[in-house]
This record gives structure tokens, C-alpha cells and sequence, in this order.
């Protein structure tokens, strides 16, 4: 009887978790679909995943762009701003961390208050005192308000991500790298770092997401339209007066989405261990 019931809680279990899933993927096939549809039937057949007629015409005409300009060129611009943003926070973020979790120096403990409070502030209010700054000094228009972040240290939650993993490593390790006459880069580079693999992979999927479907740095600090990523050219293809090219916006938008999928594909294993050993539930 038991097993019968216990039977029946895990179909209804299942069940239940795969029409959620179908529910929450169903938007990503719908784009899929819809990008290879005449315009006509986007809209009209939205509930239908599957065209009447094959328009593989949308992915040739939103590749060509606007204005003179090649889709390519927007994600060129994408994959630049997105590897060096990563590649910096990876660097600059595992050793302010490493800072944190393993030097006492002075007002340290107020210094990491202020890094958690800079958690909590929206992004909002900041933003204007930051575009001032970076119009004085010539930046606007340029590639540089959205590198800095990422050469800086990268964002606060990441560094607190690396702070919490470094924290579960054993001093013992670093006392005894002390043993044998190593200094603290040292006890960063040859012991800690290797340790920090999964959060940093971690680290990296997150901020790569989020610089790459980042749209409002960009929209502010970026005017010309050759620098322009590629979430602002997806804007670029919806008019105002209602000429709306959705069949292009939509395979574009589908072509946008494949490296974030590929990325998460790849590196899934140690997204899930990376959280799990940080204290992250």
C-alpha cells in the first residue's frame, strides 16, 4: 500500500515538474518557431510551433543588419565588452575576495559592510552620478563605462559568491604554504585560486549572462551605432510607427540566444557544484 502510494506521488511528482518545464520552455520554441514563419502567421497562429512555410529569408535579412551595418558587427561588439568583463572579474574579483577572506588589515570589517551594503543599492542611484562622471572625462560613447565594472573587482555579489568559497578552504593550507616560505600572492596564486575552479566557473556563467543581456549600460553610454551590442540592435529592429520586422527581430533574437545556451550546456556541472559550495542555496 505504501508503495502504491509512494508510486503514485512520484508520477504525479513528475508529472507536474515536466508540464512546468514544458510551460517555462514553451516562450524559447515559441521565438524558434516563429523566426522561421512569414509574418503573417506569427500572430495570427501564435499558439502553433510549427510554420506552414519555412522562411529561412528572416535569418538572411536580419544577419544583413540596418543602416549600413552587418548583424555581425553587433555581436562582435557583444563578445568583446562580454570577455573582457569576464575575464576582468575573474581577475580583479578572486583577489579583492582573497582580501577578504584571508588578510586582516585595517577596517577591513567596515569595508566589507560597505561592499554588502553596495548589494543591497539599486543600480538606479548610481547611475546618474556615473554618467557624469564618465561624460567629463570623455568616455561616453566609448566601450569604457562597460569594461570598467569588470576591471574594478566586477560586481559585489560576485566577489561575496568568491568570499563565501574561500571561506570553506582550510587555513592549514595557507600555514603550511607559509612553512615552506610563501608569500601571500603566492598562497592566492599557487593555493587558493586552483581550489577556486567551481565558483569561479560560477562566477563567469553569471556574469556572462548578465553583461551579454545587459541593455541599459549600453543604451546609455553607447550613441554610435557601430559600438552598439546586440540587445540594443534588437531594439533597433521595432519601430515606432508600428513597422515592426519581427520575422528578423525574432531569428536574430534566436541567434542570441545560442551562446548563452551552448555556455550553460557546457558548464552546467560546475554551475551547480560552484553554488552549492559557496553556501548559496
Amino acid at each position: 500500500m505504501r508503495k502504491n502510494k509512494r508510486l503514485l506521488g512520484d508520477i504525479i511528482f513528475y508529472i507536474f515538474t515536466i508540464g512546468l518545464g514544458l510551460a517555462m520552455i514553451y516562450p524559447i520554441l515559441w521565438m524558434f518557431a516563429s523566426s522561421l514563419k512569414p509574418a503573417s502567421e506569427i500572430f495570427n497562429h501564435a499558439i502553433s510551433l510549427w510554420p506552414s512555410e519555412f522562411i529561412w529569408e528572416n535569418y538572411s535579412e536580419g544577419w544583413a543588419g540596418f543602416g549600413g551595418i552587418g548583424f555581425s558587427t553587433f555581436f562582435k561588439n557583444s563578445f568583446f565588452v562580454t570577455s573582457i568583463v569576464v575575464i576582468g572579474t575573474l581577475l580583479t574579483g578572486s583577489v579583492v575576495a582573497y582580501g577578504f577572506a584571508r588578510i586582516d588589515f585595517k577596517y577591513s570589517k567596515i569595508l566589507f559592510a560597505c561592499l554588502m551594503g553596495t548589494i543591497m543599492l539599486p543600480v538606479q542611484v548610481t547611475l546618474i552620478p556615473q554618467y557624469i562622471i564618465f561624460n567629463k572625462i570623455g568616455w561616453v560613447n566609448t566601450f569604457y563605462p562597460l569594461l570598467l565594472p569588470g576591471l574594478m573587482g566586477g560586481q559585489p555579489f560576485f566577489i561575496f559568491l568568491l568570499i563565501q568559497f574561500i571561506r570553506g578552504i582550510p587555513r592549514e593550507l595557507d600555514e603550511a604554504a607559509i612553512m615552506d616560505g610563501a608569500n601571500k600572492f603566492d598562497i592566492y596564486w599557487r593555493v587558493i585560486l586552483p581550489l577556486l575552479k567551481p565558483a569561479l566557473v560560477t562566477v563567469a556563467l553569471f556574469c556572462f549572462m548578465w553583461t551579454w543581456d545587459d541593455f541599459l549600460a549600453p543604451l546609455i553610454y553607447l550613441n554610435n551605432a557601430s559600438l552598439h551590442t546586440v540587445t540594443i540592435a534588437l531594439r533597433n529592429f521595432m519601430d515606432s510607427s508600428g513597422a515592426t520586422s519581427w520575422g528578423p527581430l525574432l531569428a536574430m533574437s534566436s541567434l542570441s540566444l545560442l551562446p548563452q545556451l551552448l555556455i550553460f550546456a557546457f558548464f552546467q556541472k560546475y554551475l551547480v557544484e560552484g553554488i552549492a559550495t559557496t553556501g548559496l542555496k
